[in-house]
């Protein structure tokens, strides 16, 4: 007999099947140096959030998180007859889905790194990966106790978002691992959140995203470290396959933020909202830097061909491929962290 609190906590846990092959690496003294000092960085840069964030900070949800400018449907005929509860009440919902999206994204980053330390071959790439199962936990912590404690709700995964992690967390391969979440969805995450962190008036989340911000640095370098010899090795036909895959994560991550299920949630017109947000001038800005770290690193990784900085160049991100890439922000600081925490 299935109790009625099984019946409501059932439909929250789903399981997929992947292949991953488990690998031992027996050879401890074969260390890898970059690797090895971005794995003194972590442990140096571990954080317990109890002791560095403010959580007494009583959030005020009716003060907007972000500048009006920045709103999805701001300057729109939609926006324009809504009153300001109505208003507020878009900006709260808004600001909802994407720390749930956030937290989501986490929990995904956290699955993929308990997966990278059994199929990575070096033990310094193993002890690494270790280290960054920590702190997506820590991360799923800390948006999961914001969301729930200060928000009072959430909204369900984006199904962009959960395509991307299913074909991330399924693919048996250990680079397109890697590519997936170190490179797309973790350099993705560590834009946002850099621009949530400067234009939010919101201490506490300022605050908690700064700290985030400063693990996910590191991961994206783990990535490109992890990544740039290995596709330099590979033939033509690989990195063609690799350069298809990150083009259609970068589409998929681009529909992402259309606000869907907040237009849903709010009774308005789907359609039209998410045209508007598409193409509204501040959204598209927000969209197009979330590639701002994604394409440096790739071109670091010898995967921008001319096939690809054409269509990147139709996705309006070709302009960030000589911006610094992550791996450059750590070696620049002795933390480990990245200059935007500060």
């Amino acid at each position: 007999m299935v109790h009625a609190a099984e019946k409501i906590a059932n439909p929250s846990i789903e399981t997929i099947e992947a292949l991953l092959d488990v690998t031992y690496t027996w050879g401890y003294q074969e260390t890898r140096a970059k690797l090895r000092d971005l794995y003194d960085k972590a442990v140096h840069g571990q954080w317990i959030s109890d002791d560095v964030l403010p959580w007494d900070i009583d959030v005020d949800l009716e003060k907007p998180a972000a500048p009006e400018q920045l709103m999805p449907l701001f300057g729109s005929d939609i926006y324009n007859k809504l009153s300001e509860k109505e208003r507020v009440a878009i900006n709260v919902q808004s600001f909802a889905w994407t720390l749930s999206q956030f937290l989501h994204g986490e929990q995904g980053a956290l699955l993929a790194a308990a997966q990278l330390v059994d199929s990575v071959q070096d033990i310094d790439s193993k002890l690494y990966a270790g280290s960054q199962v920590a702190d997506e936990a820590r991360h799923v912590d800390v948006y999961n106790r914001y969301i729930h404690k200060k928000i009072g709700f959430s909204y369900p995964v984006n199904e962009h978002l959960k395509s991307l992690l299913d074909l991330i967390l399924k693919d048996s391969r250990w680079d397109m691992k890697f590519l997936g979440m170190q490179i797309m969805v973790e350099g993705l995450a560590l834009a946002a959140f850099g621009m949530m962190r400067n234009n939010t008036k919101e201490p506490l989340i300022k605050e908690l995203t700064a700290y985030v911000m400063g693990d996910e640095a590191r991961h994206v370098a783990f990535g490109v470290l992890s990544l740039r010899d290995y596709y330099r090795e590979q033939n033509e036909a690989v990195k063609r396959e690799r350069e298809d895959f990150v083009y259609e994560a970068a589409r998929l991550m681009r529909d992402r933020f259309l606000y869907k299920e907040v237009w849903e949630r709010q009774g308005l017109p789907v359609k039209e909202c998410m045209d508007i947000t598409f193409h509204s001038q501040g959204q598209a800005m927000f969209r197009q830097m979330l590639f701002a770290k994604i394409v440096p690193a790739l071109k670091k990784m010898d995967l921008l061909s001319e096939r690809q900085r054409t269509r990147f160049a139709e996705l309006g991100i070709l302009q960030f491929e000589n911006w610094a890439d992550p791996v450059t922000d750590i070696e620049a600081s002795p933390t480990g962290a990245t200059s935007a925490r500060f």
